[in-house]
Protein backbone atom coordinates (compact mmCIF):
# COMPACT_ATOMS: atom_id res chain seq x y z
CA UNK A 1 0.00 0.00 0.00
CA UNK A 2 1.73 3.30 -1.05
CA UNK A 3 1.92 5.57 2.09
CA UNK A 4 -0.46 8.60 2.33
CA UNK A 5 0.91 12.00 1.65
CA UNK A 6 0.34 14.11 5.06
CA UNK A 7 -2.23 16.41 2.82
CA UNK A 8 -4.39 13.74 1.29
CA UNK A 9 -8.13 12.50 2.98
CA UNK A 10 -7.45 10.79 6.39
CA UNK A 11 -8.70 7.72 7.11
CA UNK A 12 -12.27 8.35 8.71
CA UNK A 13 -11.14 7.21 11.90
CA UNK A 14 -7.54 8.59 12.25
CA UNK A 15 -6.36 12.48 12.85
CA UNK A 16 -2.87 12.71 11.10
CA UNK A 17 -0.36 14.89 13.40
CA UNK A 18 0.74 16.15 9.88
CA UNK A 19 4.57 15.65 11.66
CA UNK A 20 6.88 13.81 9.20
CA UNK A 21 7.48 10.64 9.86
CA UNK A 22 5.31 9.87 13.02
CA UNK A 23 1.75 9.12 11.23
CA UNK A 24 3.58 5.93 9.78
CA UNK A 25 3.97 4.62 13.62
CA UNK A 26 0.18 4.45 14.25
CA UNK A 27 -1.61 3.27 11.25
CA UNK A 28 -2.02 6.78 9.38
CA UNK A 29 -2.31 8.53 13.03
CA UNK A 30 -4.38 8.56 16.40
CA UNK A 31 -7.45 7.77 17.09
CA UNK A 32 -10.31 10.15 16.49
CA UNK A 33 -11.95 11.95 19.60
CA UNK A 34 -9.43 10.14 22.00
CA UNK A 35 -6.88 11.41 25.03
CA UNK A 36 -3.51 10.77 24.66
CA UNK A 37 -0.69 11.52 27.56
CA UNK A 38 2.63 12.75 25.46
CA UNK A 39 5.49 12.58 28.36
CA UNK A 40 9.38 13.36 28.44
CA UNK A 41 11.58 15.12 30.80
CA UNK A 42 12.87 18.74 29.86
CA UNK A 43 14.30 19.33 26.53
CA UNK A 44 12.07 16.43 25.06
CA UNK A 45 10.19 18.30 22.70
CA UNK A 46 7.07 18.10 23.75
CA UNK A 47 5.37 21.32 23.68
CA UNK A 48 6.96 21.83 19.99
CA UNK A 49 5.14 18.26 19.01
CA UNK A 50 1.58 19.68 20.66
CA UNK A 51 1.77 22.70 18.49
CA UNK A 52 2.69 20.90 15.36
CA UNK A 53 0.04 18.85 15.53
CA UNK A 54 -2.33 22.27 16.30
CA UNK A 55 -0.76 24.21 13.33
CA UNK A 56 -0.73 21.27 10.94
CA UNK A 57 -4.24 20.45 11.66
CA UNK A 58 -5.74 23.72 10.79
CA UNK A 59 -3.15 24.21 7.87
CA UNK A 60 -3.65 21.29 6.23
CA UNK A 61 -7.00 19.40 7.69
CA UNK A 62 -8.40 22.49 7.96
CA UNK A 63 -9.15 21.26 11.88
CA UNK A 64 -9.14 24.35 14.45
CA UNK A 65 -7.68 23.65 17.69
CA UNK A 66 -7.39 24.87 21.06
CA UNK A 67 -4.31 25.44 23.50
CA UNK A 68 -4.32 25.51 27.11
CA UNK A 69 -1.03 27.06 28.45
CA UNK A 70 -0.33 26.62 32.16
CA UNK A 71 3.23 26.72 32.06
CA UNK A 72 4.18 29.38 29.84
CA UNK A 73 2.55 33.03 28.92
CA UNK A 74 0.97 32.87 25.19
CA UNK A 75 3.47 35.58 24.07
CA UNK A 76 6.08 33.24 24.64
CA UNK A 77 4.44 30.50 23.34
CA UNK A 78 3.71 32.24 19.70
CA UNK A 79 7.59 33.41 20.09
CA UNK A 80 8.56 30.07 20.25
CA UNK A 81 6.36 29.01 17.61
CA UNK A 82 7.62 31.45 15.38
CA UNK A 83 10.91 30.17 15.19
CA UNK A 84 9.27 27.16 13.35
CA UNK A 85 7.74 29.61 11.10
CA UNK A 86 4.26 28.97 12.40
CA UNK A 87 2.48 32.28 12.86
CA UNK A 88 0.46 31.31 15.54
CA UNK A 89 -1.08 35.16 15.81
CA UNK A 90 -2.52 34.75 12.49
CA UNK A 91 -4.51 31.79 13.15
CA UNK A 92 -5.88 33.20 15.81
CA UNK A 93 -7.03 36.18 14.28
CA UNK A 94 -8.46 33.73 11.63
CA UNK A 95 -10.66 32.41 14.41
CA UNK A 96 -8.95 29.06 13.82
CA UNK A 97 -6.90 28.96 17.03
CA UNK A 98 -7.88 30.18 20.95
CA UNK A 99 -5.31 29.76 23.20
CA UNK A 100 -6.06 29.68 27.05
CA UNK A 101 -4.14 31.68 29.31
CA UNK A 102 -3.92 29.30 31.99
CA UNK A 103 -0.60 30.74 33.34
CA UNK A 104 -0.77 34.59 34.28
CA UNK A 105 -3.55 34.55 36.59
CA UNK A 106 -1.37 31.72 39.14
CA UNK A 107 1.31 34.19 38.70
CA UNK A 108 -1.14 36.95 39.86
CA UNK A 109 -0.04 38.80 36.38
CA UNK A 110 -2.28 40.91 34.40
CA UNK A 111 -3.41 39.40 30.97
CA UNK A 112 -4.67 40.88 27.97
CA UNK A 113 -5.12 37.41 26.27
CA UNK A 114 -8.94 36.84 24.59
CA UNK A 115 -8.96 33.97 26.05
CA UNK A 116 -8.12 34.03 30.46
CA UNK A 117 -8.50 31.72 32.97
CA UNK A 118 -9.24 33.87 36.12
CA UNK A 119 -9.59 30.76 38.40
CA UNK A 120 -5.96 28.60 37.78
CA UNK A 121 -6.43 24.67 37.99
CA UNK A 122 -10.22 25.02 38.14
CA UNK A 123 -11.13 22.48 36.68
CA UNK A 124 -14.67 23.08 36.24
CA UNK A 125 -13.41 26.26 35.21
CA UNK A 126 -11.14 25.23 32.43
CA UNK A 127 -13.79 22.28 31.17
CA UNK A 128 -16.77 25.24 30.96
CA UNK A 129 -14.03 27.61 29.20
CA UNK A 130 -13.13 24.80 26.81
CA UNK A 131 -17.11 23.82 25.65
CA UNK A 132 -17.45 27.64 25.12
CA UNK A 133 -14.47 27.92 22.38
CA UNK A 134 -15.33 25.01 20.94
CA UNK A 135 -18.71 26.18 20.41
CA UNK A 136 -17.13 29.32 18.67
CA UNK A 137 -14.52 27.84 16.68
CA UNK A 138 -15.60 24.38 16.15
CA UNK A 139 -12.50 22.88 17.20
CA UNK A 140 -11.61 19.20 16.79
CA UNK A 141 -8.12 19.59 18.26
CA UNK A 142 -6.88 20.52 22.08
CA UNK A 143 -3.67 20.43 23.80
CA UNK A 144 -3.19 21.07 27.26
CA UNK A 145 0.20 22.00 28.12
CA UNK A 146 0.50 20.54 30.96
CA UNK A 147 -1.20 17.82 33.21
CA UNK A 148 1.99 18.11 35.58
CA UNK A 149 0.88 21.49 36.56
CA UNK A 150 -2.41 20.64 37.43
CA UNK A 151 -1.55 17.51 39.53
CA UNK A 152 1.11 19.96 41.12
CA UNK A 153 -1.66 22.28 42.14
CA UNK A 154 -4.23 19.94 43.58
CA UNK A 155 -1.56 17.29 45.16
CA UNK A 156 -4.17 14.76 45.62
CA UNK A 157 -3.71 11.77 43.75
CA UNK A 158 -7.45 10.04 44.14
CA UNK A 159 -8.56 13.78 43.09
CA UNK A 160 -6.23 14.45 40.37
CA UNK A 161 -7.40 11.36 38.68
CA UNK A 162 -11.24 12.42 38.88
CA UNK A 163 -10.30 15.56 37.63
CA UNK A 164 -8.18 14.54 34.67
CA UNK A 165 -10.95 11.68 33.75
CA UNK A 166 -13.34 14.37 33.47
CA UNK A 167 -11.38 16.50 31.39
CA UNK A 168 -10.22 13.37 28.97
CA UNK A 169 -14.05 12.49 28.73
CA UNK A 170 -15.46 16.04 27.85
CA UNK A 171 -12.76 16.17 25.15
CA UNK A 172 -14.06 13.07 23.77
CA UNK A 173 -17.84 14.17 24.36
CA UNK A 174 -17.20 17.15 22.27
CA UNK A 175 -15.46 15.53 19.32
CA UNK A 176 -11.86 16.48 19.75
CA UNK A 177 -8.32 14.36 19.30
CA UNK A 178 -6.55 15.85 22.55
CA UNK A 179 -2.88 16.03 24.11
CA UNK A 180 -2.48 16.10 27.48
CA UNK A 181 1.67 16.93 28.26
CA UNK A 182 3.46 15.51 31.46
CA UNK A 183 7.03 16.50 32.62
CA UNK A 184 8.81 13.26 34.11
CA UNK A 185 11.44 13.20 35.89
CA UNK A 186 12.46 9.07 35.46
CA UNK A 187 12.03 8.56 31.94
CA UNK A 188 11.15 5.00 32.91
CA UNK A 189 8.32 5.67 33.53
CA UNK A 190 5.67 7.26 31.71
CA UNK A 191 4.21 9.25 34.28
CA UNK A 192 4.81 12.19 37.00
CA UNK A 193 1.56 11.45 39.16
CA UNK A 194 1.19 7.93 38.52
CA UNK A 195 -2.21 7.75 37.08
CA UNK A 196 -2.28 9.80 33.70
CA UNK A 197 -1.72 6.88 31.54
CA UNK A 198 -4.83 5.28 33.15
CA UNK A 199 -6.97 8.57 31.95
CA UNK A 200 -5.81 8.41 28.81
CA UNK A 201 -6.23 6.46 25.81
CA UNK A 202 -2.58 6.42 24.44
CA UNK A 203 0.64 7.34 25.42
CA UNK A 204 3.95 8.70 23.40
CA UNK A 205 7.01 8.96 25.34
CA UNK A 206 9.67 11.06 24.37
CA UNK A 207 13.24 10.70 25.59
CA UNK A 208 16.42 13.06 25.21
CA UNK A 209 18.97 10.70 26.31
CA UNK A 210 22.65 11.52 26.53
CA UNK A 211 25.13 9.16 24.64
CA UNK A 212 28.83 9.59 25.18
CA UNK A 213 29.62 13.03 24.14
CA UNK A 214 25.78 14.15 23.19
CA UNK A 215 22.42 13.75 23.58
CA UNK A 216 19.99 11.77 21.60
CA UNK A 217 15.97 12.20 20.92
CA UNK A 218 13.88 9.52 20.38
CA UNK A 219 9.93 8.17 21.22
CA UNK A 220 7.89 5.31 21.51
CA UNK A 221 3.87 4.66 21.54
CA UNK A 222 3.52 3.25 24.87
CA UNK A 223 -0.07 2.72 24.34
CA UNK A 224 -2.29 3.70 22.03
CA UNK A 225 -5.71 1.62 22.38
CA UNK A 226 -8.02 0.74 19.46
CA UNK A 227 -5.03 0.81 17.21
CA UNK A 228 -1.77 -1.20 15.87
CA UNK A 229 1.16 0.73 16.77
CA UNK A 230 5.24 0.92 16.69
CA UNK A 231 7.00 -0.80 19.13
CA UNK A 232 10.40 0.23 18.34
CA UNK A 233 12.13 3.16 20.29
CA UNK A 234 12.11 5.99 17.32
CA UNK A 235 14.79 8.12 16.84
CA UNK A 236 13.56 12.15 16.09
CA UNK A 237 15.29 15.82 15.26
CA UNK A 238 13.48 18.88 16.12
CA UNK A 239 14.59 20.86 12.94
CA UNK A 240 13.71 24.53 11.96
CA UNK A 241 10.69 23.57 10.55
CA UNK A 242 9.94 21.22 13.26
CA UNK A 243 9.66 17.46 14.76
CA UNK A 244 10.85 14.88 11.99
CA UNK A 245 10.51 11.43 12.85
CA UNK A 246 12.81 8.50 10.99
CA UNK A 247 11.06 5.34 11.79
CA UNK A 248 13.37 3.08 9.80
CA UNK A 249 16.18 4.29 11.34
CA UNK A 250 17.87 3.00 14.30
CA UNK A 251 19.27 4.42 17.43
CA UNK A 252 22.51 4.16 18.59
CA UNK A 253 23.83 0.84 20.18
CA UNK A 254 23.21 1.08 23.76
CA UNK A 255 20.38 3.50 24.04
Amino acid sequence: MARKNKKDTPLKNRVPTGIEGFDELCEGGLVRDRTYLLSGTSGAGKTVFSLQFLYNGIKDFNECGIFVATEERPKQIRENAFMFGWDLKALEDEGKLAIIDATSTKLNLKSREKYVDVRPFDMKFMIDHIISIQGEISAKRAVVDSSTSIGLYIQDISKLRIELLKLSITLEILGMTSILTCEVLDESNPNRFGIENFVTDGVIAMYFKRMENERVHSLEIYKMRGSAHSKRMNPYDITPEGIVVHPHDELYSGF
